[in-house]
């Protein structure tokens, strides 16, 4: 393993169904122990730590039409089902010795932070973990848009997409045993071929702002960790040049 450091402030992106495990639904205490373990592995590193997670596990907005929920109120639901994954998540990691705070887009000052730029910024340079909660704050954006939101301000290096495959395939994997694995993309290819690595306005972002993605297999021990030592893992999404060279326009 290499042993200098390539980023040393990250923006961790996880989806609520990563903390089912195996379970059907809601959050399984064993994947919490693991993740919480594989981010202690870094955050010893003094690697600086942001932690955006969505709630799918107990929530999605966007199922609230089917269920007779008009969209503005499901993406609230899903926002508040946020909360609940990072109050979970924050108590694992102290549980862990790791120092957190936890800040929203909504206000609810009795269990979160409300969340602002130069207080992020601050925890993080104190060598606190920081799990922002709540999405944007806003209905119709995704907690991708708000992981690359909050990566861009707070001038993370990379944003690190956790999931439960190797990373961005030309078709899914779990479905397709033939699936073929791209090592590295760029942003515009993932739109042209509809990837679905994050959405539309979450990928834009990124590109404009020149933010690299890596979307990775977070099941797969010490690979968070050899991520910011810049070892090949996952898919690397970015500007490249005819070298392949991520983040250069």
């Amino acid at each position: 393993m290499k042993t200098e450091l390539k980023y040393k402030r990250i923006l961790l992106k996880l989806s609520g169904e990563s903390l089912m495990g195996d379970l059907e639904y809601s959050i399984d205490p064993k994947q919490l122990e693991f993740f919480a373990t594989e981010i202690k592995k870094v955050h010893n590193l003094s690697v600086q730590v942001g932690i955006v997670i969505g709630g799918g596990n107990i929530y999605r907005g966007l199922n609230a039409q089917d269920q007779g929920i008009d969209r503005v109120t499901g993406d609230q639901m899903g926002m508040l089902a946020t909360v609940i994954n990072a109050l979970a998540l924050q108590n694992s990691l102290e549980k862990h010795g790791m120092y957190t705070r936890l800040m929203t887009s909504i206000h609810m000052e009795q269990i979160a932070e409300p969340y602002i730029r130069r207080r992020a910024i601050r925890h993080l340079e104190k060598g606190r973990i920081v799990i922002f909660g709540a999405g944007t704050g806003y209905p119709y954006f995704s907690t991708d848009t708000a992981a690359s939101l909050r990566a861009v301000e707070i001038e993370a290096n990379v944003i690190l997409k956790g999931t439960r495959v190797d990373g961005v395939f030309d078709s899914d994997p779990e479905t397709n045993p033939d699936a073929s694995l791209f090592h590295e993309i760029s942003y515009v290819d993932v739109l042209q071929k509809n990837l679905r690595v994050m959405d539309l306005t979450a990928i834009t972002l990124c590109r404009e702002n020149n933010l690299p993605i890596i979307v990775f297999n977070m099941n797969q021990a010490d690979n968070l960790l050899k991520i910011v030592f810049g070892e090949s893992v996952g898919t690397s999404v970015g500007h490249f040049n005819l070298e392949g060279e991520i983040g250069k326009k």
